[in-house]
């Protein structure tokens, strides 16, 4: 493994992200002593600059972190952590520490897909009247009959080449997927495991 580049106090920024949906959910410094409690743990420890001190992520809390993986950057002075996060990463309650956006706009980003994935969970296990969603888990047939048919709908504006109707049907076909696997409880790790049987 290529040694790691700590800075002058000894210290490594983590980026951490949420291994399903690639959110970024904190960043915090790990010196090396944190590094090898994260290898022979597989939960996320850092070094807390204003406390002085190593802490685990949800020692307190229970908003533990369980590693999924490790990598480094080009130049080994920064990790990256995939992690399966407990409950919310930030202490705000907020499943991001990122939230608060101060110059454009999410609307053209993946930042709808852990937000659209949270939102369908919650449908799921707290109904609320009214909401379409709800109706399509309430009526399996209807559910799977929506995906069948915006995946035909997406094809024919694909074949008619209007990119606006394009991503209409697209977003529409995500959806219904998005709430049909959720439904199902079909683990997106699975999924990501069988995509990346194609890389050939």
């Amino acid at each position: 493994m290529t040694d790691l580049k700590f800075d002058k106090d000894g210290l490594i920024p983590v980026v951490v992200q949420d291994h399903i949906t690639n959110e970024v959910l904190m960043v915090a410094w790990a010196n090396e002593e944190a590094f090898e409690l994260m290898k022979s743990t597989g939960r996320t420890h850092f070094w807390s600059r204003s406390r002085q001190k190593l802490w685990m992520k949800g020692e307190e809390s229970g908003h533990v972190q369980r590693i999924i993986s490790m990598q480094i950057d080009c130049d080994a002075d920064t990790l990256l952590a995939r992690v399966e996060q407990t409950g919310p990463a930030c202490h705000t309650g907020s499943p991001s520490c990122f939230s608060e956006v101060i110059y454009g706009s999410l609307d053209e980003t993946m930042d709808i897909i852990p937000e659209l994935t949270r939102l369908l969970r919650d449908r799921l296990t707290d109904p609320l009247e009214g909401s379409y969603t709800c109706l399509l888990y309430s009526d399996e047939n209807k559910m799977c009959k929506k995906v069948v048919e915006e995946a035909g709908e997406f094809v024919l504006a694909l074949k008619d080449g209007n990119k606006e109707e394009m991503a209409w049907e697209l977003a529409d076909l995500i959806y219904h997927t998005m709430v049909a696997v959720t439904k199902s409880g079909l683990p997106m790790e699975k999924v990501y495991e069988k995509l990346s049987e194609r890389k050939k």
